[in-house]
């Protein structure tokens, strides 16, 4: 079954929302230039009301690793979503405590060579935008990553939607699929038939890849 993660939650409906439709994990976004952006006291508000069964991921970019263990702990975070330029080292670092989702911005082909040094848990492949980390909108190429090894379970993000997550998942066949913009009525604000929508088309593709 094809995980589902709804990034970018920002408040109580949001959450409970995505949960009750069936998302696997929430993402908690503590980038403070993100759009989406949410503070820790309120992150900690909004799983203390969640199921225990729902992954929650706390989303960073280059963060201090005590700042991010301090968020992590506090929150009560499953996963750290590392989506900057942190190192194999860094990523080591915290994996220690939680686990990791690396993520990976994909301009071409040549940028795939770094991703398996990195020992995570999972990896996520986003689109590549200069100054965007993460919520671009836009797809990338999925044909680039056709073909290539990757040595821990993907989760494809960048541009899905209910539209085109099934194309996506008969391409890249991947672990999970992120979605944030792609269920928005505007940033940080979910839209509840978008996300059921989204859902709903995931678990179809499912369904068509059990039975043929």
């Amino acid at each position: 079954m094809t995980r589902i993660k709804i990034c970018g939650i920002t408040n109580n409906r949001d959450a409970h929302e995505a949960s009750r439709l069936g998302a696997d994990m929430l993402g908690f976004v503590f980038y403070k230039s993100s759009p989406r952006y949410i503070t820790c006291g309120c992150a900690k508000e909004i799983e203390q009301g969640l199921s225990g069964d729902i992954v929650k991921v706390g989303v960073f970019v280059d963060e201090s690793p005590d700042a991010l263990l301090g968020i992590a702990q506090s929150v009560g975070l499953d996963m750290a979503q590392l989506h900057g330029e942190e190192t194999v080292e860094y990523c080591g670092n915290i994996k220690k405590h939680l686990k990791v989702i690396k993520a990976f911005r994909i301009k071409d082909r040549k940028g795939l060579s770094r991703i398996n040094d990195y020992d995570a848990d999972f990896y996520l492949l986003d689109t590549y935008r200069s100054r965007l980390r993460g919520g671009t909108g836009k797809v990338f190429d999925w044909g680039l990553v056709s073909g290539f090894e990757f040595l821990r379970p993907v989760i494809l993000s960048g541009g899905l939607n209910s539209e085109n997550v099934l194309k996506a998942i008969k391409t890249v066949s991947p672990y999970g699929v992120d979605v944030s913009s792609g269920v928005e009525k505007r940033p940080g604000e979910k839209d509840l038939e978008l996300m059921r929508g989204f859902i709903e088309t995931v678990r179809k593709a499912d369904l068509h890849a059990i039975t043929g």
